[in-house]
This record gives structure tokens, C-alpha cells and sequence, in this order.
């Protein structure tokens, strides 16, 4: 058995598709009309690719082939995948149970398929090792994730309630052949970046602490707030305003919720209801597990009222203000900035 990761597009668009039908597709533009299960081999394989890109460099064609061959022939039923997700701070795992499928009825980016069951949809990407969310940032849309007996520690945290058992020392080798079918060499150092942060925002800030990390966000952005002591906090945990008496407006509830389990509509639900209460115009919601879709679908709706901040957007914030936050919290979060080579094309 292996364990793989893939991707559902560099922005995530793909994502609701995979979990909501249950499936991984091949997203490559150009491959769509191209019936891949009558191959028998890499050499065929990578012949289709040249084809389907005549213009492609060596480099580029031997990735893409590599990656496609990977999905077509090196997946197997009863292999592991981690899905990274885009559209909140989690990664979702699942298993392979079917083979290669091609449908050439099916919207472009879904004719190329496998079938999948969900173990978990929402593992929050903190639950990880470093050195396992290392090879998760690799910049590979499709890649076999071995090192540090990965798919071995992965399975053994669903058995354990996605808490990993035994702490392994981080190593990093890269693939010897860069196909795409092991363990990417290139990775997203900005994504390896964010998850120290998160780690570190996770033990630093649990609880009340939260709050008091979004009310210091705000007060750099201007706003005048009020936190709630600790407590049951009636769902109001800050009130913010501009001005320096926060007289302004807009007026806005905040409610922070610290876990690293999403929130579901109820607290969206209940935050609306307690904006009528305390005479604001806008809502903030701040959860570090991110949102279900029943939330963000509601969100839609309420554009002009609300926000929701999840791990991404909370972290995203605190580095654009970092340098106006208070002293005490650059005390407590010492972050600095690098200068590094922006990173590759994640298909290259």
C-alpha cells in the first residue's frame, strides 16, 4: 500500500467536486479527450503528454508524465491519498477504491477519475508532524508520499483519533528521478512557513488567548476593542470600532472560536442573532478549525454583514500587521521575514 498526495487544482477549484462525488481526477488541461486506460506503459503514456503538448520542454514533459503515469498506473485500491485543502486549513484523507476511470461525457476536469471514500475530510493540518506536513508542501499536483514511514504514521493517527502516536525525527530527501511517483524535491517553503506559525499560534494562543491575538490584529488595523473577560462570553468575545473611543463605525461582533474542529451554521446562526443585541452592523467569525459549507454558503448570503476569518485569513492578517502589533505580542509570536527565489510553477 501507499500513500499519495493530490491536489485539486493550484487554487483549490476542484476541491468541492472530489469530496462531494467521492472521487481524485486528473486536472490537466489539454488531457481531456485523451482515454489513458487503454495504456499499457510509461512510454505510451508520455508519447499522449507530447501530443497533448508539443511546445512542452523536456523538463516539463518528463513531470507531467511522470505525475499523469502516477494516477493511471502507480495508484492502486486500498492506497491512501492526503488532499491538502484550499478552501480551509485542513487536509482530508481518504482511500482509493477503484481503478483508473474514463468518462467522456463528464465535465472536462472530471473525465479522468478514480473513486474515493472519505475517512476524513477535515484533519487540521496542525494534527501533523512537521516533517510530514514538509512533503505535503511539495510542489507537485500528484506525488507518492513516502518518506518518514509517512503512510504508516498517517494510518496510525485515524486509529489513534487523528493524533499522531510517536514522534519521528524530520528528514528530507527529495525524488531521485523527479516522475512525479515519489516524494516531490521542490516545496513550498511559504506553506512550511504558515505551519510553524500555526503551531506555534495553536500552543500560544488556546482558548481566550485567541481572542486576545484577534482583538491585538484589529487594534493594528485601527479598530478600538473590548474583549470579553473569561467566560461564557454569551456569544460576543470582541466589540470593535474605528476611532480611538470606538464610537465609529462600522460597529462589529466578533466571535472566536479557538478548536480545531470547523464550526457549523449554529454559530453563524448565533452571531447574527447577537449583532441585533449589541447594536452592530457587522459580524466577524474567527475559527481556527475553519468552517463547514453550510456556514460558507450562508456567509454568501449575508456579503454585506459578515466575514469569516478561518486559520489561512487569521495568520494572513497577522503578518500584514505584524509590525503594528503590540510589543507583547511580537514578544510572545517572534516572527521575522526572509527574502527567497519565488517558487516554481507547481506542474513544472
Amino acid at each position: 500500500m501507499a500513500l499519495w498526495l493530490v491536489r485539486a487544482g493550484k487554487y483549490g477549484e476542484y476541491e468541492s467536486c472530489f469530496l462531494d462525488k467521492n472521487v481524485i481526477c486528473l486536472t490537466w488541461e489539454g488531457m481531456e479527450d485523451v482515454d489513458l486506460g487503454s495504456m499499457k506503459g510509461p512510454a505510451e503514456i508520455k508519447e499522449a503528454v507530447q501530443t497533448a503538448y508539443p511546445n512542452a520542454t523536456p523538463g516539463r514533459l518528463s513531470n507531467w508524465s511522470g505525475q499523469i503515469r502516477a494516477f493511471v498506473l502507480g495508484m492502486q485500491p486500498g492506497d491512501w491519498i492526503v488532499l491538502p485543502r484550499k478552501t480551509q486549513a485542513s487536509i482530508a484523507v481518504g482511500e482509493i477504491t477503484g481503478p483508473y476511470e474514463y468518462d467522456s461525457k463528464a465535465e472536462p476536469m472530471e473525465r479522468h477519475f478514480r473513486k474515493v471514500t472519505w475517512i476524513n475530510r477535515e484533519v487540521p493540518r496542525p494534527s501533523f508532524k512537521q516533517d510530514i506536513l514538509y512533503s505535503f508542501g511539495a510542489f507537485l499536483t500528484i506525488c507518492k508520499i513516502s518518506r518518514n514511514d509517512a503512510e504508516a504514521r498517517v494510518r496510525a493517527m485515524a486509529k489513534a483519533g487523528w493524533k499522531e502516536p510517536r514522534i519521528v525525527a524530520a528528514t528530507v530527501s527529495g525524488s531521485p528521478d523527479g516522475d512525479g511517483e515519489e516524494d516531490g524535491g521542490l516545496v513550498d517553503l511559504a506553506q512550511v512557513a504558515r505551519d510553524q506559525i500555526s503551531k506555534m499560534i495553536t500552543r500560544l494562543y488556546s482558548g481566550h488567548g485567541m481572542a486576545r491575538l484577534v482583538a491585538a490584529i484589529l487594534t493594528s488595523q485601527g479598530y478600538t476593542t473590548r474583549i470579553s473577560p473569561p467566560g461564557p462570553d454569551k456569544g460576543v468575545d470582541i466589540l470593535a470600532a474605528p476611532d480611538p473611543l470606538g464610537f465609529g463605525t462600522p460597529r462589529i461582533c466578533i466571535q472566536v472560536k479557538s478548536g480545531d474542529t470547523p464550526v457549523d451554521r449554529p454559530t453563524l446562526d448565533q452571531l447574527i442573532g447577537v449583532m441585533q443585541n449589541v447594536g452592530a452592523e457587522q459580524g466577524l467569525l474567527v475559527s481556527w478549525g475553519g468552517f463547514r459549507s453550510s456556514v460558507e454558503k450562508e456567509a454568501s448570503n449575508q456579503f454585506f454583514r459578515v466575514r469569516l476569518w478561518d486559520a489561512d485569513v487569521l495568520i494572513e492578517n497577522l503578518l500584514t500587521q505584524y509590525d503594528r502589533l503590540p510589543a507583547e505580542i511580537r514578544a510572545e509570536l517572534p516572527l521575522k521575514r526572509i527574502w527567497t527565489v519565488a517558487g516554481q510553477d507547481e506542474d513544472e
